[in-house]
């Protein structure tokens, strides 16, 4: 997409729009949501913290995806490759495929409980169903990136509609949810919350977006000298984080929602996605409260789908420089997803998909760290940046987060574990 070299602020703003958009998808899926509904429902506004927290340690992330990718004109999986050699190039593009069939199976199993929730189809169907939209992909991208990242964006405005509403029929306590910003001790002292708040923190940086964001700001054709390299950086991350902040703001709209709903009644304990479709309407008193919910979620699992199957593509191209035709691309990885969450469905029910849903992104937290260290790592040389090297501040504050998400997605990685061997998931 063509940027005018003389343009002004906002004709370049809008040049650069777009990417921070795809990747903001991520950090709204439906695998978000479940954390984001317990968190409200046990311990009302407290956690909102947690979740601003974890929005801030994104921003970072995605700013040296952004950078890597402009700076050095290679992409994250590219940059790996070029590390590491085709052999272990090949494990990390196999461990990469997995987590992003993970993403997709949340997307998978969040547009079939909407469709389930909208339409009452049942799980099994929605979950077919939702194999057919390769088909819309295919049409979409055949008309071009920047028709892609518009639909993107008319599927986060309805997300974000919906919660509005949502939170104009909730009445929430706005000096509470604002307190809830502050971190408080009692966070990490007491051991339930601390468990919901280490899942809030692991399921926040998805690793195909850092991948993708790395490779979708190229798509720019902005000068490749170091000035117009160092505009692209500053709009592009502009945009990133303007749209890391609609993420925030819906990510904070379900907890809070949560918490204006359920907090302090009998169904503090709500934290399934069907349960609180069926309970908002009779607790809030709006009929249209449960469908909107649903509605907003059947737009997440979509917007998550057309980012995953770009995400895919970049890696497979990225390690093993393998370019297959989009539908077979995208037929693979959606066969991963659906084939799993269609047995699932067909023989648990919707107990069986909930649980699917937290086994996906026990797989993301797993492979998160392949792509996190690179990421530090790369973007910290000099060879290889020039002189938009990491900064010796930026650095520390980068290895800081990278051990902390690292950390946290072990400890909830082994907590889950252990509450499936004591028979508790």
């Amino acid at each position: 997409m063509p940027v005018a070299r003389h343009a002004g602020f906002w004709r370049k703003m809008l040049a650069f729009s777009g990417p921070g958009l795809m990747v903001s998808v991520g950090y709204m899926d439906p695998g978000n949501w479940a954390t984001d509904l317990a968190g409200g429902a046990r311990f009302g506004y407290t956690l909102l913290c947690v979740i601003l927290l974890s929005n801030l340690m994104a921003i970072l992330l995605q700013h040296l995806a952004l950078k890597l990718g402009i700076a050095a004109q290679r992409d994250l999986a590219q940059a790996c490759r070029d590390a590491s050699g085709r052999g272990w190039g090949l494990v990390q593009w196999l461990v990469c495929e997995v987590a992003i069939a993970a993403c997709d199976l949340a997307e998978v199993i969040g547009s079939a409980i909407a469709l389930n929730l909208l339409f009452g189809m049942p799980l099994v169907v929605g979950v077919l169903v939702t194999a057919l939209d390769v088909l819309v992909v295919l049409m979409l991208q055949s008309r071009g990136f920047r028709v892609l990242e518009c639909i993107v964006g008319g599927l986060i405005v309805t997300i974000g509609g919906c919660f509005a509403y949502e939170l104009a029929v909730s009445s929430p306590a706005w000096s509470e949810a604002l307190g809830g910003l502050l971190p408080r001790p009692e966070v990490v002292t007491n051991p339930e919350m601390l468990y919901i708040a280490v899942g809030i923190l692991g399921a926040t940086v998805m690793p195909h977006n850092l991948y993708l964001h790395s490779s979708v700001v190229q798509t720019r054709a902005y000068e490749r000298t170091d000035a117009g390299k160092a505009v692209a950086i500053r709009f592009a991350t502009l945009d990133s984080t303007v749209a890391l902040l609609c993420a925030f703001f819906i990510n904070a709209a379900i907890l809070v929602l949560s918490a204006a709903a359920f907090h302090g009644t009998e169904h503090a304990g709500v934290a399934d996605i069907g349960d609180a479709h069926g309970l908002l309407a009779p607790v809030l008193g709006a009929p249209l409260a449960g469908t909107v919910f649903a509605v907003a979620l059947l737009a997440s699992g979509q917007a998550s789908t057309l980012t995953g199957t770009l995400a895919g593509q970049i890696v497979m191209e990225g390690f093993l420089d393998l370019r297959l035709r989009p539908w077979v691309r995208r037929l693979i990885t959606r066969s991963v997803a659906v084939v799993p969450a269609a047995i699932v469905a067909a023989t648990q029910g919707e107990r069986g998909v909930g649980q699917l849903l937290v086994l996906s992104q026990v797989v993301l937290s797993l492979q998160l760290s392949f792509a996190v260290v690179p990421l530090v790592r790369f973007t910290g040389d000099r060879v290889k940046m020039g002189r938009f090297a990491n900064p010796g501040w930026m650095a520390a504050i980068a290895w800081t987060v990278a051990g902390v998400i690292i950390l946290l997605n072990a400890f909830l990685l082994w907590q889950t574990v252990a509450g499936w061997l004591r028979g508790e998931g």
